[in-house]
């Protein structure tokens, strides 16, 4: 099978190339675009997100010899969400190669941060299916990268730890509100603001709604502590 030159372009961004390229046009087909003779890449998505789980773990295992189940959760956390996954997705432009249905690319799907994140996961299982595991195992750790060592300081998930922060202090959880969309249906850009029962409280803007909530904890949560000291 003959791959196009886009997707020839994007398996050396990967670093792979395919003994069986079906399997990567297999991850690369989003559901919106898919028959019983073209199945989508769900159940890629379900073994590459295991693949990655255990190359990713074993990683930091390895990185941190010392490191309590407790102090590695949250990192394997942060390593395996879907946002480090399309963030990985965005830095190989796979987007640009993601086989989608008419409506699915209208309404931005080359961007959505889930689609990016599940065909990422997708990627790997292809990688692990066509080459084995240490395959699969190489390419996430150059794709990861430096991630895997500086992970300790996006371990912290912002609105868990601003929720411990205000508990600790007797106050009840953090309000968080949509205070502003702006942007087209496909690509909006989210303003969301958290509240403290004392008042304070900080806005950030993102693509996607959780991660200007995450953003706007993480500053909030910086202040706060930093009033502590």
């Amino acid at each position: 099978m003959k791959l196009g030159a886009d997707i020839q372009a994007f398996t050396a961004r990967i670093g792979h190339s395919f003994t069986r390229p079906e399997l990567l046009l297999h991850a690369l087909t989003h559901a919106s675009i898919s028959t019983p003779t073209r199945p989508d890449n769900q159940r890629l998505e379900f073994l590459g997100d295991r693949v990655l789980g255990l190359v990713l773990a074993e990683a930091l295992l390895a990185a941190d010899k010392g490191a309590s189940e407790g102090q590695l959760a949250p990192r394997f956390n942060a390593l395996v969400r879907k946002e480090t996954c399309a963030e990985v997705a965005r830095e190989l432009d796979l987007g640009a190669v993601l086989k989608l249905g008419r409506s699915e690319m209208m309404s931005g799907g080359r961007r959505k941060e889930a689609l990016l994140g599940d065909a990422m996961e997708a990627v790997i299982a292809a990688v692990y299916l066509d080459a084995g595991f240490d395959a699969a195992r190489n390419m996430v750790l150059r794709l990861w990268g430096t991630r895997i060592g500086d992970v300790e300081a996006d371990a912290r998930d912002a609105k868990t730890s601003l929720q411990e922060w205000a508990q600790a202090r007797g106050l009840p959880p953090p309000a968080y509100n949509e205070v502003g969309r702006e942007g087209p249906d496909h690509q909006p850009m989210f303003t969301v603001e958290v509240t403290l029962a004392t008042g304070d409280s900080e806005r950030a803007r993102a693509g996607a709604k959780r991660q200007a909530e995450q953003a706007a904890a993480k500053a909030l949560l910086a202040r706060m502590e930093n009033e502590d000291v």
